[in-house]
């Protein structure tokens, strides 16, 4: 009898250990920081809470795409939180006193660990918390169910290879390198970027109700600056060398 096997794709180091990502997303850290501001200021600008609370609703639900394993996503959800509860007691039509139900949803692959996550909760949160694990490049909840759709540094990491990539007989085919160097691999990469891209937010406007938002932060660099020009490709040609080094090493080693 054969078994069918599935492969995770891969996830986040978990746990809370020197290696873990909980203690070495300071980059991703300080980008939702440089953020959050602009995020308040879009909530209070533009979150429509009287057409929000018109009905018999009185839960707010916040997903975030990509949680990881935190802390990050808390300090995300938190900022959020009390954006909204700001607009909530500044709305004309509303009771001052009115303060949603929150529902918070953290979503990330099957393969991330939730475990270590949940475990950090914060203690005094004034939210309830789920995990939703899949793919966020499809659906995951219910048609018009979220009011606020957030995901920081996760959109970047693609569905899938493109497929040019692992041909050796293609133009795209990037042999020893850990990031693009040519015209080739740039387009079939940033191809399947907008595949993935279309895919993610087909899937959220489904789920949002109206009058929701989406707040994405996604790494990059503007296309007049060439990548020779950035300190990615400098770290990206150091990190290639040093991956280069170890796999000659254990080749070497096999050949004893």
């Amino acid at each position: 009898m054969e078994i069918a096997t599935t492969t995770l794709p891969p996830s986040v180091n978990g746990g809370t250990g020197p290696h873990s990502y909980a203690q070495n997303s300071y980059y991703q850290r300080g980008a939702l920081e440089a953020a959050q501001e602009i995020i308040k200021r879009e909530i209070a600008e533009k979150l429509d809470i009287n057409q929000l609370f018109s009905g018999s609703s009185t839960s707010f639900c916040i997903a975030d795409f990509g949680c990881a394993t935190g802390p990050n996503t808390f300090l995300a959800v938190q900022a959020i939180l009390e954006a909204v509860k700001l607009k909530c007691q500044s709305s004309e039509g509303l009771n001052s006193d009115h303060v949603p139900e929150f529902h918070v949803f953290f979503n990330d692959l099957a393969s991330n660990d939730f475990n270590t996550l949940f475990l950090s909760l914060p203690p005094k949160r004034q939210y309830l918390a789920a995990a939703v694990p899949g793919s966020f490049h499809g659906i995951l909840f219910p048609k018009a169910s979220l009011h606020f759709a957030f995901s920081s540094c996760s959109l970047n990491w693609l569905s899938k290879v493109p497929i040019e990539v692992t041909d050796k007989t293609s133009p795209a085919w990037n042999s020893g390198m850990i990031h693009y160097t040519n015209k080739e691999v740039f387009e079939a990469y940033s191809s399947q970027f907008a595949q993935d891209m279309e895919s993610f937010l087909h899937a959220r406007a489904q789920e949002l109700v109206g009058g929701g938002l989406v707040a994405l932060i996604v790494p990059g660099h503007r296309d007049a600056i060439p990548l020779s020009q950035t300190t990615i490709k400098m770290e990206f040609e150091l990190l290639a060398s040093c991956l280069m080094d170890m796999a000659k090493t254990v080749e070497n080693d096999c050949c004893l």
